[in-house]
């Protein structure tokens, strides 16, 4: 009886160490399958946090390639404008040149007139000088002789002596309208002539500003185009962004996995009934705050055009309380790039949420959080314009709108 209990002894202690040796395989699989997947969700962590930085950087190269289009594109509308005011004086030139040159001509035509009117004049004088010369200059008695009475004689000294006069009111009036004529006339030549050199330097400033204009256009040609360039490199990075991120995202969501299995393992070990758990797609108010950003396409606060805000920024000062919108399980908690100081929170039911921006954690990778349970205090972490909180609620690893889906 003791042989036969001494050989199933040493039959069994083989079986017994293979079992064991197969247990302790399978735990060191275990154990490097998780070392592995959890340097794997820490590489593609860097890659991802590595694409942020850069996309960050990318996105202010592209706002400052936008502002120097918009500054380039004021410069050229100062400069057009000036061109159409340039252009409005050459034009009321053009109509003062225009009212110049017809009173020129007007007062020309008087001229010419009065000039005509002293020929008149100095012709009648030139043949009464030549009858004077030929038949002398009549006097007093020779008029006397002449007249065949008193009464006549009177009369033809009157009519000489008003003729002479009018001669001579009528050759100083015309002297003196041609003088007026002649003044004006020379002080509209001048004028022209001011005006004249006037318009040729609005026409030289013109011909400046539009070659001011054209150059300062084609600087704005080529920032827009080289913003564009930088904006489509922000676009390609984005989309890599959101693919790398995806990718972090279903490493995490099968580490939740196995966490899940690890605690189900757990408790049936340990002979303790219990449910994985389930989110029923409502969630509560992380902190208490007015929506400074809310959920979908916004213009992005570092520069760069549009961009799609994946969560609501809740605006809480720094060291707010911020509490669990769902009980589940801790996925993530740390730096996460443009996130700044991050935490992740499998809810189960293929729900997650997320919160970003925090200043200190309450919670770390693995734990058990209940609803309302205090995880982090709020911060300024990361890519931010301000203390905010970010908060995410996500469906398969996509974002989706939290607003509809908090409550008190």
């Amino acid at each position: 009886m003791r042989r036969l209990l001494a050989s199933l002894l040493l039959v069994a202690m083989p079986v017994g160490a293979a079992a064991a040796s197969r247990a302790s395989l399978h735990h060191q699989e275990h154990v490097r399958h998780l070392m592995t997947l959890e340097q794997r969700i820490r590489e593609q962590r860097l890659r991802t946090e590595e694409m942020h930085r850069r996309l960050h950087l990318k996105r202010a190269q592209l706002h400052a390639a936008a502002a120097r289009v918009n500054d380039l594109q004021s410069q050229l509308d100062q400069t057009n404008a000036a061109i159409s005011t340039v252009d409005a004086t050459l034009s009321h030139l053009g109509v003062e040149q225009h009212e110049t040159e017809r009173r020129l001509h007007w007062y020309a035509l008087q001229l010419a007139a009065a000039e005509r009117s002293l020929q008149l004049q100095d012709g009648l004088l030139r043949r009464r000088l030549v009858d004077i010369y030929e038949y002398g200059s009549p006097n007093y008695l020779s008029v006397l002789l002449a007249a065949r009475s008193f009464s006549d004689f009177v009369e033809s000294w009157d009519d000489l002596r008003l003729l002479i006069a009018a001669n001579q009111r009528v050759v100083h009036q015309r002297q003196a309208a041609a003088k007026r004529v002649l003044i004006t006339e020379r002080a509209l030549e001048a004028n022209q002539v001011a005006f004249q050199d006037e318009e040729q330097q609005q026409a030289q400033a013109r011909t400046q500003l539009g070659a001011l204009a054209a150059e300062r256009g084609n600087l704005v040609s080529l920032a827009d185009r080289d913003r564009r360039r930088i904006a489509t490199q922000v676009a390609g990075m984005e989309d890599l962004s959101a693919a790398q991120e995806a990718q972090l995202e279903a490493l995490i969501q099968l580490r939740a996995r196995e966490i899940d299995m690890e605690q189900a393992s757990g408790r049936r070990a340990a002979g303790i009934a219990g449910a994985r758990i389930r989110s029923n797609g409502r969630f509560s108010w992380p902190v208490t705050g007015p929506i400074t950003s809310p959920f979908g396409w916004r213009s992005n606060p570092f520069g760069g055009g549009p961009e799609f805000h994946q969560g609501l920024d809740i605006a809480v000062p720094v060291g707010t309380t911020v509490t669990a919108a769902a009980a589940g399980t801790v996925i993530m908690a740390q730096w996460y790039g443009g996130y700044g100081n991050y935490i992740l929170i499998d809810n189960g039911n293929h729900y997650s949420t997320g919160y970003g921006h925090l200043s200190a954690f309450y919670v770390s990778a693995g734990q058990v959080v209940q609803r309302g349970q205090a995880i982090a205090a709020s911060g300024n972490t990361g890519y931010s314009t301000g203390p905010h909180l970010h908060f995410e609620i996500r469906y398969n690893g996509k974002p989706i709108d939290p607003a509809p889906r908090l409550s008190h």
